[in-house]
């Protein structure tokens, strides 16, 4: 399977939405309530996700000019990382993270931080990222972790 890892464009909004809202509902789902992964995907329709694109460095992950994967970086801030649920655990989200910490590498960004699902966090801790606290949205849990970019997992 050949991967592409390429700056988001805005024609590939409608991709990136339908893949984070086909991870949200097929994988988070297990980790989540219907309601929790519902008020989230309202923020991930094709609107918003053109919004994104224009507001922060979004990535996209391809194969066969399909979006398959993306990944964001706001400031120091790691954000939006989905992989399409059918193509999960094949090194596509390790990828786009490759690239997130070489754009904040160029940018002397010292660490990243994010808020991870309940569902990723096991992925981001083999990327060397390490616990700071829990943070609660109402009845949504998340993961706040970091990790110095010094250091290699």
């Amino acid at each position: 399977m050949e991967c592409t890892i390429r700056p988001a464009r805005e024609d590939d909004a409608d991709g990136i939405s339908e893949v984070i809202l086909r991870a949200l509902r097929e994988t988070n789902a297990r980790d989540y309530t219907d309601a929790i992964i519902e008020r989230i995907a309202h923020s991930f329709g094709p609107d918003s996700v053109r919004q994104l694109i224009g507001t922060r460095t979004v990535f996209v992950a391809t194969v066969d000019s399909r979006v398959v994967g993306t990944a964001g970086l706001d400031g120091s801030v790691v954000r939006t990382v989905f992989v399409a649920p059918d193509i999960q655990a094949r090194g596509i989200g390790k990828r786009l993270m490759v690239e997130v910490e070489r754009i904040a590498r160029e940018r002397n960004i010292p660490a990243l931080t994010l808020s991870s699902s309940v569902t990723a966090e096991t992925f981001y801790a083999r990327l060397g990222f390490r616990t700071v606290r829990d943070s609660y949205h109402n009845d949504e849990r998340t993961i706040v972790m970091e990790r110095e970019l010094d250091d290699a997992p």
